[in-house]
């Protein structure tokens, strides 16, 4: 029998307990209906389901860009490489121009695309979910490239490297 308790975590007890899983780092992009780009770092990301195929990021409510994920038709999740720390702490702050000298193109959809990805997944916004401080995206990836290298993974509040010592 399941009981209920009433005690909730603190969110620096929660946060802290979280940065003990390593993840991978993705900049999620979009472009809204005036044509103005927008993005943001996400180490919440997940794929959902093979069929379709499906996949999930989270946006936290107070985002900047977060009125253009919640209105725009798709997005695309870039799963960065180990040298795009830089990327991904720029899209991670608030404020500078986060596609300034990225080499941002469109894809055939009119979605921002970033050079140097390991993988983008373009993806049709499915649903929206609400999830407490954060909105959860669901995508159906409609298109998907890939390339060789190492990815840039996030533990303990800083970024890895993978390659093994020698």
């Amino acid at each position: 029998m399941l009981t209920e308790t009433t005690e909730t975590i603190s969110p620096d007890l929660f946060r802290a307990a979280l940065s003990h899983w390593a993840s991978g780092v993705t900049v999620v992009t979009t472009r809204d209906a005036a044509g103005q780009n927008h993005g943001f770092t996400a180490s919440a990301f997940s794929s959902v389901s093979l069929d379709p195929a499906l996949v999930l990021v989270c946006l936290d409510n107070r985002a900047n860009c977060f009125d253009a994920f919640d209105s725009s038709e798709g997005f695309v999740v870039h799963l960065l490489a180990r040298d795009q720390q830089e990327l991904a702490g720029r899209f991670a702050s608030k404020g500078a121009d986060k596609f300034a000298g990225s080499g941002v193109t469109l894809s055939p959809a009119g979605q921002p695309l970033l050079p140097g990805a390991l993988a983008r997944l373009e993806c049709r916004t499915e649903r929206r979910v609400p999830g407490g401080d954060h909105l959860i995206l669901i995508g159906e990836v409609h298109q998907a490239s890939e390339r060789e290298g190492e990815p840039l993974v996030y533990f303990q509040r800083r970024f890895h490297d993978l390659t093994p010592a020698g």
